[in-house]
């Protein structure tokens, strides 16, 4: 298959996919606006570690970006450096994450149990959704790293490090959103 024709194919194929994952995230968030009405809502503060993750993840997106640029000039190793970098920050994020997590049920907000309540669970299930694809996006880094390693990529063929760029922006991007989000209705 011919470069171009393949790289058109499989960034159609990663933008139908990120539209999904766009939908389903769009359809949690509407229902956490809408279960805002309920007589038993419970409001609450963003813990500070969240702010700590979103620089986090901002981070690992600039130096995804800087990861790409250095392949473009063909400097294997400030790439294979540059995603590192973006790894250990999305592991830092996934950490925060979690520490969020754990700084919520410390004031008592839970995600089951009769403890639990609506606001909690459903800001947990948007946070869980959202910190498995950045694992998945870990998962991602970690193969680019190898090929990069393997010599798989050059300036004129790096398919995989351009699409996993776009994943991996997504998810900065939707959890920038999401944190935007949260900031304004809780």
């Amino acid at each position: 298959m011919d470069l171009k024709l393949k790289e058109k194919t499989f960034k159609q194929m990663l933008y139908f996919a990120l539209v999904s994952l766009t939908m389903s995230f769009a359809g949690l968030t509407s229902a956490y606006i809408i279960s805002r009405k309920r007589d038993d809502w419970v409001s609450f503060d963003l813990p500070k570690v969240f702010y700590i993750s979103t620089l986090l993840i901002i981070l690992s997106s600039i130096t995804f970006y800087l990861a790409k640029k250095a392949m473009q000039k063909e400097n294997r190793t400030k790439t294979t450096y540059l995603l590192l970098i973006s790894l250990v920050l999305g592991i830092a994020f996934v950490i925060f994450q979690y520490q969020g997590y754990l700084a919520l049920t410390k004031i008592g907000l839970f995600f089951t149990g009769e403890k639990s309540n609506v606001a909690s669970s459903l800001f947990d299930i948007v946070a869980f959704a959202h910190a498995i694809h950045v694992i998945i996006g870990l998962i991602v880094i970690l193969v680019l790293l190898y090929k990069n390693s393997k010599g798989k990529y050059t300036a004129t063929n790096m398919l995989g490090i351009k699409l996993g760029e776009i994943f991996w922006h997504f998810l900065g991007g939707l959890w920038v959103f999401l944190f935007l989000f949260f900031l304004a209705v809780l």
